[in-house]
């Protein structure tokens, strides 16, 4: 162990290292370090910055291998780790022996004796001070002794926070004068009006760009009040806005209104904030932009935008930048028409629509226009959002920007369900007459065999009627069927209590043998057309005259489903074949399946006409069941009315 140096005085010399401002930082600390090496008689003293669980020598004396300037180890294995935990300080007369030392560090360090006290820089805990020396003392540190550590460690930390308060100034310094070099370039340069004005409304300063902007030289704009160059329409809210300035508050994004040198208005964004000096303010500074290009842009972008969404077609715009072009724009229409939202359509694919029945075909040739880049036009069996099919004509459109690249796919969609609905009606009247026109001609043909002599017991008169009858009924049908169609749809408010029993009464008196009950357990009614009350009286027809027992039974129950009302008519009959309930259900004929009648396709169309749909089947009895839209007293038709869906797939 070295022999404790007192002269000269170590106190004084740490002191004077420390007040002496000439002196870097790192000359202070490590004469304070060296200072206390003599004064404590130990050969190594260092400071440390601990961090994140790891010890970093920052300053070093004495030249021990492992404690040098930069060096490191983990906190757990150093000297210093009961350091930092303690408020006083460590000192260790033989570490070998000491449990405050981990084996650890006395293998790695090998010292025999420690004094080290923490440094303590604004309140934390920075790193510490220690002293240290190969060989264990005879004696344990004495009080004056670690008293002189807990000093020198206590001008290191306020050394350390002196050293971070210049740091700060310095760069606060540098920053202003960056700012006033960067304030002083753009205001020569700058494409934006860069002002100064006083508490007064007046400016002091002006940059050249106001020449461009407003067409004034800016030295005729210096003393002048900025209010006298507003248009009026701005000056109060200006003014308002002034007077928040001076009480400190910064205003962004303020677009007022100036009068230009010939007379025109310019519109200008103006941001600014307050000059203070002491709290007060003494001025205000900010920047003005000319927007008023870009305020008919606006406007006109904004007359599209409302052009848009007030249309009556259904639009989309998608994102052709994004991963499965995103749609980022759905108008009023398109809710109207699919039942999304503009919400719940953003950042959806227009593959939402799809659904089971939705061709293949039909969206691979729009897959294909988008991947060529050209516009393509479809027609898609889609589904609304509560799952009801439609016939929807799309047309996609690519947007290009300046540069030629495709940045948005524009999208119109057509509800073509109606007429849809009218051409696959026609269809279906084509092939109903022309299968039952050939079927009942084959047998009235047989019967002309037979005219000049009759078998015996045999009416050929009643058995030729009878095919005739038959086609005059499906005829009248037809015609009926097609006045339906024909007519514009027009949804009413229906009370199932008033028009089923009036329906019943007129069938009843027809069939006096017969039994027909109504049941209403809903107290809503039925948003429809009038030609509902038709379609019910078919189904009871129906059920009547196909029924050979003339005291057959019928019951009509209008009943609560969700947001429908379900009308079932069900009979104690023969029941309808399943064949011809398959056909009626599905639109669907074959070469081997085909309808008889076409009262059941009135019905069928009736309920699609409104958005409902229509269900048959057999069995013991008929079972029939039109399910429709329902309606409140407290809403309105309008709100409720839906749609037509597809009548056949």
């Amino acid at each position: 162990m070295t022999t404790a140096n007192s002269s000269p005085p170590a106190r004084e010399q740490v002191y004077e290292a420390f007040a002496d401002r000439s002196r870097s930082f790192s000359d202070a600390v490590t004469t304070a370090l060296s200072a206390g090496c003599d004064r404590l008689g130990l050969s190594v003293g260092f400071l440390t910055e601990i961090t994140d669980g790891t010890q970093y020598v920052e300053e070093a004396v004495g030249g021990h291998p492992e404690i040098r300037q930069g060096a490191e180890c983990p906190l757990s294995e150093a000297y210093c780790r009961r350091t930092v935990e303690l408020d006083g300080q460590l000192s260790v007369q033989d570490a070998a022996a000491s449990p405050e030392i981990a084996d650890a560090a006395y293998d790695r360090f090998g010292l025999g004796s420690y004094l080290g006290s923490r440094v303590v820089v604004n309140g934390d805990v920075y790193g510490t001070v220690c002293f240290a020396d190969e060989a264990q003392r005879n004696e344990p540190f004495t009080e004056a002794e670690e008293l002189f550590a807990e000093l020198v460690a206590r001008l290191v930390g306020r050394a350390i926070e002196r050293r971070a308060y210049e740091r700060e100034r310095a760069e606060q310094t540098a920053r202003l004068a960056a700012e006033k070099r960067r304030f002083e370039g753009i205001a020569e340069n700058s494409f934006d009006v860069l002002f100064r004005i006083d508490t007064e409304g007046r400016f002091t300063y002006v940059s050249d760009a106001a020449r461009r902007i407003l067409g004034y030289d800016p030295d005729t704009l210096v003393g002048d009040a900025f209010a006298d160059y507003l248009i009026q329409t701005t000056a109060a809210d200006a003014l308002d806005t002034f007077d928040g300035l001076l009480s400190g508050d910064p205003v962004q994004g303020l677009e007022l209104s100036f009068e230009h040198r010939d007379g025109s208005e310019v519109v200008v964004e103006v941001n600014a904030t307050p000059i203070t000096d002491d709290g007060t303010v003494t001025a205000v500074q900010g920047v003005g932009r000319d927007i008023t290009e870009r305020r008919e842009r606006e406007q006109e972008l904004r007359v599209r935008t409302r052009a848009m969404d007030e249309a009556e077609v259904p639009i989309t715009i998608a994102d052709a930048s994004e991963p499965d072009n995103p749609i980022i724009y759905a108008n009023d229409a398109f809710e109207a028409v699919t039942g999304y939202s503009q919400a719940e359509i953003t950042s959806q694919n227009c593959r939402i629509l799809q659904g089971p029945d939705t061709d293949p075909e039909e969206t691979a040739q729009l897959r294909e226009g988008i991947e060529e880049d050209r516009p393509v036009t479809t027609e898609l069996l889609n589904y609304r959002r509560d799952g009801s099919p439609f016939w929807n004509r799309v047309t996609i459109t690519p947007v290009q920007n300046d540069d030629g690249e495709i940045t948005h796919y524009l999208g119109f969609q057509q509800d073509v369900t109606d007429g849809k609905r009218s051409e696959r009606l026609i269809g279906l009247l084509n092939r109903v007459l022309r299968h039952n026109l050939r079927n009942e001609l084959t047998v009235i043909q047989g019967y002309t065999e037979f005219i000049d002599d009759p078998p015996p017991d045999t009416d050929i008169a009643a058995s030729i009627r009878r095919p005739l009858d038959r086609l005059l009924d499906l005829s009248e049908t037809a015609r009926e069927l097609e006045t339906y169609a024909r007519q514009e749809r027009y949804p009413v408010r229906l009370d199932p209590a008033a028009f089923l029993p009036t329906v019943a009464a007129s069938l009843r008196s027809a069939h006096p043998s017969a039994t027909v009950s109504v049941t209403v357990e809903t107290d809503r009614d039925i948003c429809a057309g009038e030609e509902l009350q038709r379609a019910v009286e078919e189904l009871l027809t129906n059920a009547l005259e196909h029924d050979p027992n003339p005291e057959t039974t019928v019951e009509i129950t209008a009943r609560d489903q969700g947001e429908w009302v379900e009308i079932e008519v069900r009979d104690d009959g023969p029941g309808i074949p399943s064949m011809e309930a398959r056909v009626v259900e599905t639109g669907e004929e074959t070469k081997l399946q085909h309808g008889k009648g076409l009262g059941l396709w009135l019905v069928n169309w009736t309920a699609t006409r409104y958005g409902g749909s229509f269900q048959i089947a057999g069995g013991d009895g008929t079972v029939a069941t039109l399910r429709l839209p329902a309606i409140t007293d407290d809403q309105s038709v309008e709100a409720v009315a839906r749609r037509p869906t597809v009548l056949f797939r």
